[in-house]
């Protein structure tokens, strides 16, 4: 992959990373409402008998099933920066572009990178360091970044599409949750009152800290999980929320999900933040999509909704499990370095929908 980027600047000033974009991270994405109207006319790929899954539920990634032990699993994700720092935003965004693969039940094989940069605004060394971030989490993740494609673009852009593989019975989709199964979050909630306390330099270091952390974590947890027959469902907590996700998965599943806020986990300073106005225009618009199949407690603050609709940029997994196998499997999960994991609710035979309970 070549990267050509004009010398002229080189040598520029330093500024913030943030301020070339609108948006950024998973917040970037379409709202949940205007995918479904672009979406809308699209031909079902049903004649591939061979597609064991594709757009139809919304899932994270696609998978091929080439023969009877092998699957391949099909993934992009980019974004615009969420952070100033180019080396913490190649590393993020490799984490939530390979997390697709483990949402799938998947083990990554190979990146390929997706590189969009303003060549006359940003200096030779910010847009390697982007680079080196996200090979360092693919070497992490003990894949290669074997090539990509890269173009001048108006606003700093960087991702990976990402190859992995899995056999077809560890396939895992969004809509395999099962009335009564438990429901489990891997990752505390709170990337994007975060990140837009950064946009306004009111995020604490040790918030900051905090975010790397969770944002670069990689979702391999996916791939053993996936290797649990009591492991029923999985899809990873993106762009719309984990109310977004979960009523993905309500709807692909045929029935309600129900989550106990008190439960989901939170970074130390999200609920703070929240409740003093740090949030997203993405978890508003995330609200006008779905608000209308989601059931709140009465007395819930607009600030704390807030907190369960605010977009995630490499998030954590939302797991269906057998009930009475959740609390091992959630010991499993905080064992494996994913100290956040609860159980969170449940699902009920009842029409798709979301319940929230105080």
């Amino acid at each position: 992959m070549a990267i050509a980027v004009s010398p002229e600047v080189a040598d520029a000033p330093v500024f913030r990373l943030t301020s070339l974009a609108h948006g950024g991270g998973c917040g970037c994405k379409l709202a949940p409402s205007v995918l479904q109207q672009l979406l809308a006319d699209q031909v079902e790929a049903n004649p591939f008998r061979q597609l064991l899954v594709g757009t139809e539920t919304g899932d994270d990634a696609a998978v091929w099933q080439l023969d009877d032990d092998i699957c391949v699993i099909a993934t992009t994700d980019f974004f615009m920066p969420m952070v100033d720092d180019p080396y913490d935003f190649g590393r993020i965004a490799a984490t939530n572009a390979i997390s697709d693969v483990y949402a799938m039940g998947g083990r990554p094989i190979m990146a390929l990178a997706i590189l969009g940069m303003p060549l006359d605004k940003m200096p030779t060394h910010m847009v390697r360091d982007i680079l080196k971030g996200g090979r360092a989490v693919c070497a992490t993740a003990g894949i290669p970044v074997a090539g990509g494609h890269s173009i001048d673009s108006p606003e700093p852009i960087y991702g990976l599409a990402v190859i992995g593989t899995c056999r077809p019975q560890e396939v895992r989709r969004n809509s395999g949750a099962r009335p009564g199964d438990a429901l489990i979050l891997t990752k505390a909630l709170g990337v994007g009152i975060y990140s837009a306390a950064i946009k306004k330099q009111a995020l604490s270091p040790g918030g900051y800290a905090e975010m790397i952390a969770s944002t670069t974590l990689l979702n391999r947890i996916g791939s053993e999980l996936a290797q649990d027959e009591s492991v029923h469902a999985i899809t990873d907590v993106t762009g719309f929320g984990l109310l977004g996700h979960a009523l993905e998965m309500a709807r692909g599943s045929g029935c309600a999900l129900v989550i106990r806020d008190r439960d989901v986990p939170l970074f130390s300073e999200a609920a703070l933040l929240a409740e003093q106005g740090f949030v997203t225009g993405a978890s508003r618009r995330n609200w006008a999509s779905y608000g209308d199949a989601v059931l709140l407690p009465a007395d819930m603050p607009e600030w704390r909704r807030h907190l369960l609709t605010d977009p995630q940029t490499s998030g954590g997994l939302l797991v269906a499990c057998e009930r009475d196998k959740a609390a091992a499997l959630v010991e499993k999960i905080v064992a494996d370095g994913y100290a956040s994991a609860r159980v969170i609710g449940h699902a009920e035979p009842d029409a798709p929908a979301i319940t929230v309970q105080a």
